[in-house]
């Protein structure tokens, strides 16, 4: 093992203290968990990755009334709702 240091603020100093006694583990002990659990996390998903999620999702929902064009009509679909209600939709909060 690598010997480091470290600095902590008193308020995370005496949380880690407090668990390490509760676990009955080192407070060193604690932080190589911490850091475990770190490593285990799967990394965020790059811009790239996000905008191919989304268009692998784009089309695949459909409208509750089973309009499978809302994407195309989407303006024509919200005329007749703001004609169904009155006016020009704002009052729809």
């Amino acid at each position: 093992m690598i010997r480091t240091q470290i600095q902590l603020t008193e308020e995370q100093h005496k949380f880690l203290r407090e668990k390490a006694a509760e676990y009955n583990v080192s407070m060193a002990e604690l932080v190589r968990r911490g850091v475990n659990l770190l490593a285990q996390q799967q990394p965020k998903p790059d811009r790239a990755e996000l905008i191919r999620r989304a268009k692998a999702l784009a089309g695949i929902a459909t409208d509750i009334d089973g309009a499978t064009d809302v994407s195309i009509n989407h303006d024509k679909y919200l005329a007749e709702i703001y004609a169904e209600v009155g006016g020009d939709g704002n009052d729809l909060d």
